[in-house]
């Protein structure tokens, strides 16, 4: 059989290695779960391999799997740099776009270097700042486009790009103390938030012992041993792990970031905005 394959099934197929399920994937692409699966099948047919195990509840990747999300995601990111470039490959103006410090610094620099180089006449101004202070000078008009972080079951708005779990994180061979010091960045941040109240709903004494705006502060203040913190859970840098089940430490919630735009956007800012929802979308991991 010809090795033969559209964007739909490798938007089906990456659904499915984020979701873990067929049902929640089927929902993504807005396909039925029955014409997911042969789409599937068809694929796995063309490879000669399986490329999810059924045998749990949640499907997982196998090694052949895991081997071809990178070439999928390669190939939608490739598919998109070519449709942009052509459409639009002349574009010029002025973007303020806002986002927070440790995202941006995680996710964000080949983004954004992709855009740059396919829209070189396009001067981007970046600002990294806390999320409330983001959506602050956003409704002010200080920004075209920013990424907030929100809780999903409070704030509605603005597109979803990115959900990953939060999880508490300390230095190798650090060991949590029965009143927790905690490092963590000033108010208002989201982290800091769910980091205290889930704290205090399981009752547990803890004091703030380090507080830093960036990103790399809090990293070198957890590496110090001076505690603990939260993190996205694909966020870890090397010194750094998550600190296990044993600790007791309460349950955090997911995270979320979302893309807001202005009601009235330039064609150059719409086409930024679309471009950096595209390029997270095949880069979820």
């Amino acid at each position: 059989m010809p090795f033969l394959i559209d964007t739909l099934q490798l938007k089906s197929f990456i659904a499915i290695a984020d979701t873990g399920t067929f049902g929640q994937a089927a929902e993504i692409v807005n396909r039925t779960q029955p014409a997911l699966s042969q789409q599937i099948k068809k694929l796995e047919e063309q490879l000669g391999c399986e490329l999810f195990d059924r045998s749990n509840r949640r499907v997982a990747l196998t090694p052949q799997g895991e081997l071809f999300l990178g070439y999928a995601r390669r190939m939608m990111q490739m598919q998109w740099e070519v449709y942009s470039r052509l459409r639009e490959p002349d574009v010029e103006g002025e973007i303020r776009f806002g986002t927070p410090e440790d995202f941006a610094t995680h996710y964000l620099p080949d983004v954004l270097a992709s855009f740059r180089m396919h829209h070189p006449r396009v001067q981007l101004n970046v600002d990294c700042q806390l999320t409330l202070n983001l959506i602050e000078g956003f409704q002010r008009g200080e920004y075209d486009v920013i990424l907030a972080k929100r809780d999903p079951q409070r704030v509605k708005g603005g597109t979803r790009v990115w959900r990953e779990p939060l999880v508490w994180a300390a230095a190798d061979g650090y060991q949590p103390e029965k009143r927790l010091s905690l490092v963590l960045p000033p108010q208002p941040c989201i982290y800091r938030a769910r980091a205290l109240a889930a704290l205090d709903r399981a009752k547990r004494s803890w004091h703030i012992s380090f507080t830093s705006p960036s990103l790399a502060g809090t990293l070198a203040a957890v590496r110090a041993g001076l505690g603990i913190t939260v993190l996205p859970a694909h966020m870890i840098p090397e010194g750094i792990h998550p600190i296990r089940k044993e600790n007791k430490l309460p349950h955090l919630a997911d995270s979320e970031v979302a893309l807001m735009k202005k009601d009235e956007l330039t064609n150059v800012a719409e086409i930024f905005a679309e471009h950096v929802v595209q390029s997270l979308e095949n880069i979820k991991t």
